[in-house]
């Protein structure tokens, strides 16, 4: 699905990436984490060509980002970011519709699946979609800005720190309501956080990075139970090392 082959970044000559391979399959939820800046955030905004490689390549589907139009590639990927971006002037209902409407998909078809995306991560619509953003909760505004990135269907959703600025409360919350929306929608999604409870909790396969490279790609349970290296373990943490993921529980909704 989207294939990193020997991608680097270097900003006033320092290596921010270093000649990165990474493979992220279709539908998987692939987590990128790591210390502040290792590179997973810049990692993440290569793939929708907000930060350009300065070598190397990138493809989706086997086809090279550099040669798509950068607009057109931002409209098909689907983005979700820590601030939610909420237009304050627009109702929820436009908020989430902006894209589709971009893409000049017919207003009917557009409102239905409004209506559809309101309703799966809990807000009833006929209750919601007429409001504006500072009526709604965070957590509220939050699982809006994530169904505004799934509203024209794109194959791919990234996602960086999307729940970091909530309560443990809210994001705990929104942490199992996401688990159980992607066994819905099957989407490939790249999401980055600095949280290792949350990786382990949400992921199919976690990257964890240090100074501008992989140091391991797995499973949850793999890293848990078999950190390639001393930095690894440190990071993971000696009270999660060997403990099963099943103890960040998989399922659960609001």
């Amino acid at each position: 699905m989207i294939c990193f082959d020997k991608v680097t970044k270097t900003i006033n000559g320092a290596p921010i990436i270093k000649s990165l391979d990474l493979y992220i399959g279709a539908g998987e939820l692939f987590v990128l984490i790591g210390p502040s800046g290792c590179g997973k955030t810049t990692t993440m905004k290569m793939i929708n060509r907000l930060i350009e490689p300065t070598s190397g390549k990138i493809t989706i589907n086997g086809e090279d980002i550099a040669k798509k139009d950068p607009v057109m590639l931002r409209r098909g990927i689907g983005y979700v970011i820590q601030q939610i971006g909420l237009f304050p002037h627009m109702t929820i209902a436009q908020n989430v519709a902006l894209v589709p409407k971009l893409n000049k998909t017919d207003p009917a078809v557009y409102e239905k699946r409004v209506d559809e995306l309101l309703a799966l991560v809990g807000l009833e619509p006929k209750k919601y979609k007429d409001r504006y953003p500072a009526e709604l909760s965070g957590g509220q505004q939050q699982r809006v800005g994530v169904i505004r990135a799934m509203a024209a269907d794109p194959p791919i959703i990234l996602m960086d720190e999307p729940f970091s600025a909530l309560d443990p409360i809210s994001r705990e919350q929104l942490q199992d309501e996401f688990v159980r929306l992607q066994k819905t929608i099957h989407k490939t999604i790249v999401f980055v956080t600095h949280d290792m409870d949350e990786a382990i909790k949400i992921a199919d396969r976690i990257c964890l990075m240090n100074d501008g490279a992989v140091v391991q790609i797995d499973t949850p349970d793999r890293l848990l139970q078999h950190p390639a290296n001393d930095f690894v373990a440190d990071f993971i943490g000696v009270k999660r090392l060997k403990r099963p993921s099943e103890k960040f529980p998989r399922s659960g909704a609001l």
